[in-house]
């Protein structure tokens, strides 16, 4: 065999005769970026890519340092200055793709600090070192020719300016997706050569028929162990109901599907049931489910675990628990999941709203990875309301994208429809959407569980006191409320009027691990009938599985207040549960939140005092109000993605606004082993996940009192509530932030 005279990558104590050859690198790299492109239909434009990523590597200086020199070498911008000699149209994209697949999606002109050097400047200074290597790169390889541009891609003779502003959206979201294809073959190339242990357990998953029939067995095992007089209950019938219209509905061809099915009506099997089976008909790659709230994803989890095996459920979320996915699933499994979440490279995919449109947005090679593998997938967006105003525009548009453009179906799932289709004065809306369930306003009637009584326009607020007092006559009762301090004082009035041992307490203030065991307490006093009150922020609504015979809520928004209620009389025991709307002496949070009441308010004045929460025109409405109020593009998205911005829509898209709010590890459970861990090894990825159920985020006034009091130690750069402070975590109400945090006296003595 003949010894290559460039090599890519070195192993530790081996001979260079072992090493990777360059050529042999970026011929596996362009055969695993081909395939992989070719999901969205851009198979050469992979090949080249991975042809040409690593072509900087022909200089003598960089082969000099993989021989030990201490030289440092950039080898990224060769290939984009070759790319970009194909022109603009065809090689600005490769270019950008190219150059950024280890230091991330740059800007074409200008960046601000801490970004990424532009696009144009790193072709200028690259230009040179790439006329210098040209003789030592194969002529094969060098003279490869450009692709054409996917035919959607294509520019029309006299496109209106709109059209044209469009159309360079479309081809940025295509650069991303052909950046991340390349990323993940460079990745996997070099794992297969470097580490063959791990490359070895990537993959390793039932087939999507499989688990089709998996969830079939469970769903049909499930209806066969009720009762006859429990199947005839309206509520099982309208899920029966359901579940056949989701079977069904999966023969259509791909698509926008919306799944409006009211709160407990089994949206969670019946969408998994439909995308398993559409996407085995049409030969989709995977399901991803998208959730918005943390707090629910392991209960869903859960569910989805139960029925097609934990093995086959990859999770992807901040707040997962590794050591009990460990102890659960052992440590192989739990490693290949940890494997799938680079590249979500599995069939069924669970994670939030921010992991996907974020990664989506990105312009780093780590998080953009995975996007390429979102083409061909069924896509479960759950309680899809909950998509922020602020960046409407650009998650509508990246849905009609993955539809119409890279073989991908997506299913809206909610209780609360937003207004999203396209129609006149919104035409960026989602395009051409299918309902899963027909008569979905009959269903909602059916499905009816609870009377709502709502405030009249002369009706003052209910006090604290009051509602205390109201609350302590019933005997399980829930009521939510707008803020953490709603909360905490709400819940300390109800404890002076009835035994402590019957209110619990739920707010953001509790970290995630806190919070999970709360709800399992509360889980348990419901199911044996004991005496249970709740006292919540919002975070309890959307998809928490509780069942409360009354539900109190604080006027908000008209969806916060359906999603309430459907903790209320949730399995259909009751004829009708009851659903009390009142006037609290506080307002919601700035922002969407209070706009979101203040057009409830609008709509009750309107109505004459009563609104009917199970039409779902009424949440079209709705939503239109809302979106009238918003900007809809407040960070300037789309403008930063017409102007091949990637590093500044990086930089600012985000749905969880980086420095708002500070992360406080606080003392529960296990989190002084994690911070430990964190002091020993400092701020790893696994340091820091295990750290993610510790955590409490908090607003700014809260952090200066704890900074200036001195009871946030700093740790590896993260916030730890000090050993003599730990007292202000407490066991009911999480983190107290009201006032000046005291220290314990006695944790000070040695």
């Amino acid at each position: 065999m003949k010894i290559p005279a460039f090599y890519a990558h070195t192993l530790e104590g081996q001979p260079c005769t072992k090493w990777q050859g360059l050529e042999e690198h970026l011929l596996g790299t362009a055969k695993l970026a081909a395939r992989f492109a070719r999901a969205f239909d851009s198979e050469s434009w992979g090949h080249l890519a991975g042809l040409w990523h690593d072509l900087g590597k022909y200089q003598a200086e960089f082969q000099e340092r993989l021989l030990g020199a201490r030289v440092a070498v950039e080898h990224s911008g060769a290939g984009a200055a070759l790319a970009s000699k194909k022109g603009r149209e065809l090689g600005i994209p490769l270019a950008f793709v190219i150059a950024g697949h280890h230091a991330g999606l740059a800007n074409y002109v200008s960046s601000d600090p801490g970004l990424p050097t532009p696009l144009r400047d790193r072709v200028k200074d690259s230009a040179l070192t790439l006329e210098r290597i040209l003789p030592a790169i194969p002529a094969e390889i060098a003279s490869h020719p450009a692709a054409e541009l996917p035919a959607f891609l294509h520019a029309k003779p006299s496109l209106r300016r709109e059209e044209m502003e469009r159309l360079r959206r479309k081809s940025e979201f295509w650069t991303r997706f052909l950046f991340s294809a390349l990323v993940d073959a460079d990745r996997l190339d070099t794992e297969a050569f470097c580490e063959v242990d791990k490359a070895a357990l990537r993959s390793q998953f039932s087939p999507i028929a499989e688990l089709r029939e998996r969830l079939d067995s469970f769903i049909d095992k499930k209806m066969y162990r009720l009762s006859a007089p429990e199947r005839a209950m309206p509520i099982n019938l309208c899920r029966a109901e359901i579940l056949q219209a989701c079977r069904q509905a999966a023969a259509l061809p791909p698509g926008i599907f919306s799944l409006t099915v009211p709160t407990g009506g089994g949206k969670t099997l019946s969408a998994m049931s439909f995308a398993l089976s559409h996407a085995e008909r049409h030969c989709l790659r995977r399901v991803i489910v998208v959730i918005p709230y943390t707090s629910i994803i392991e209960q869903n989890c859960d569910v989805y675990s139960q029925a097609l095996g934990a093995e086959n459920v990859v999770e992807h979320h901040s707040s997962l628990d590794l050591d009990r996915k460990k102890d659960e699933l052992g440590e192989e499994v739990t490693h290949r999941h940890e494997l799938a979440c680079e590249n979500w490279d599995a069939p069924v995919i669970v994670t939030t709203s921010v992991q996907f449109f974020e990664s989506l947005f990105s312009n780093r090679s780590s998080r953009c990875r995975k996007v390429h593998n979102i083409a061909r997938s069924v896509i479960i967006l759950d309680e899809v309301q909950s998509f922020p105003p602020a960046f409407l525009l650009s998650m509508v548009e990246a849905l009609n994208e993955l539809a119409a453009h890279y073989g991908c179906s997506i299913v809206l799932s909610t209780a609360t429809p937003p207004a999203l289709a396209a129609r006149e004065g919104f035409s960026a809306g989602l395009c051409r959407i299918r309902g899963i369930v027909a008569n979905s306003k009959e269903l909602a009637k059916k499905l009816e569980r609870v009377e709502y009584t709502w405030p009249g326009e002369s009706v003052t607020s209910m006090t604290r006191p009051q509602l205390a007092r109201e609350m302590a006559q019933h005997h399980q009762v829930l009521a939510v409320v707008h803020k953490r301090d709603d909360a905490r004082n709400l819940a300390r009035e109800l404890s002076a009027i009835v035994p402590g041992e019957s209110v619990w307490h739920l707010s953001a203030l509790m970290c995630a691990a806190h919070r999970s065991e709360v709800l399992a307490k509360i889980k348990d006093a419901l199911a044996q009938g004991a005496a249970c009150r709740v006292v919540s922020t919002q975070l309890v609504e959307a998809g928490v599985d509780l069942d409360f015979p009354v539900v109190y809520r604080a006027l908000a928004g008209l969806d916060s207040i359906v999603q309430a209620a459907g903790r209320c009389n949730r399995e259909g025991r009751l004829s009708k549960g009851r659903v009390i709307v009142f006037r609290a002496e506080t307002t919601p949070p700035r922002g969407t939140p209070r706009q979101a009441m203040e057009v409830t308010e609008s709509l009750l004045s309107e109505s004459g005092g009563g609104l009917d929460p199970s039409d779902p025109d009424l949440f079209q409405k709705y939503f239109r109000m809302l979106y009238l109020v918003k900007d809809l593009d407040s960070k300037r998205i789309q403008t930063l993605r017409q102007e091949f911005s990637f590093a500044t829509v990086g930089r600012e898209f985000r749905l969880i606004e980086d420095g708002f709010t500070t992360p406080v590890v606080v003392p529960y459970g296990e989190a002084a082993v994690h911070v430990q861990e964190l002091r020993l090894r400092g701020p790893t990825r696994e340091t820091m996940r295990g750290l993610q159920r510790f955590i409490v985020n908090i607003y700014p006034d809260a952090s200066a009192k704890l900074s200036a009091a001195g009871a946030l130690e700093e740790v590896e750069g993260i916030f730890v509530l000090a050993k003599p402070y730990e007292q202000s975590y407490d066991k009911t109400f999480g983190l107290l932030t009201g006032g000046e945090p005291q220290a314990d006296p006695t944790a000070l003595i040695s």
